[in-house]
């Protein structure tokens, strides 16, 4: 992701200095700059949260289903009566 910004950057840069050279207004190539930020910006923010998006379905898909109650497996009730197996010794 930093060389994605690293280039938006550089064209927030660079589109308003051609824009100059060509004879554009200053007032016209700093409004196109701080577009070209604002688009940048808010281009950065949705790739960090589709980035997250996926970091997290990936984690909820390697992770194993725990149930209701959060136990694991089948045998992992506590408590209650127990059938079968061995009488207690006094």
């Amino acid at each position: 992701m930093s060389d994605v910004v690293r280039w938006a950057a550089f064209s927030c840069v660079l589109v308003p200095v051609t824009l100059l050279i060509c004879g554009q207004s200053f007032g016209g190539a700093a409004g196109t700059a701080a577009g070209l930020v604002a688009v940048t910006c808010a281009c950065r923010a949705l790739l960090r949260q589709a980035e997250r998006s996926a970091a997290r379905a990936l984690a909820e898909q390697t992770l194993p289903h725990r149930g209701r109650h959060g136990r694991t497996g089948s045998g992992t009730h506590r408590g209650g009566r127990h059938t079968g197996g061995a009488a207690p010794v006094d």
